[in-house]
């Protein structure tokens, strides 16, 4: 059986490498993308805010320069007006993002990720196939 993972990725991100560490040293190989470089279409992060149970202010990253000079932190901004910006600069949303079969989830701490894998019995889940 394949297990399917995708995992939003920033390899700037130590919380990201390190999510990406531990599936592969539970013996999967996800999908990565890096929504840097393939930003997050609106609906698709809307989806997944919706999957993890956030609002948009909660998955914005606070600790981005962009975040400050936009004030974001003042700010009364709407949901999609969030959304919006965060489609517009991907660098505001926090990450890594991790979907799995088992649920989605913002995995900070990076350990946090486990809880998106099936119990292991006998040996490692089987790589998931890479897009």
């Amino acid at each position: 059986m394949t297990l399917p993972i995708t995992v939003f990725h920033n390899p700037r991100c130590s919380n990201s490498r390190k999510v990406l560490a531990l599936l592969s040293e539970a013996g999967i190989d996800p999908q990565v993308i890096d929504y840097l470089q393939v930003p997050f279409t609106r609906e698709q992060l809307t989806q997944l805010l919706a999957d993890m149970g956030l609002s948009a202010r909660e998955l914005l990253r606070s600790k981005e320069a962009l975040y400050a000079s936009l004030e974001l932190g003042q700010s009364d901004l709407s949901e999609q007006t969030l959304i919006a910006l965060m489609v517009e600069h991907p660098v505001l949303v926090n990450r890594p993002i991790v979907v799995t079969p088992l649920g989605t989830r913002l995995c900070r701490p990076p350990e946090s990720v486990r809880a998106l894998l099936p119990p292991v019995s006998g040996g490692k889940p089987q790589a998931a196939h890479r897009a």
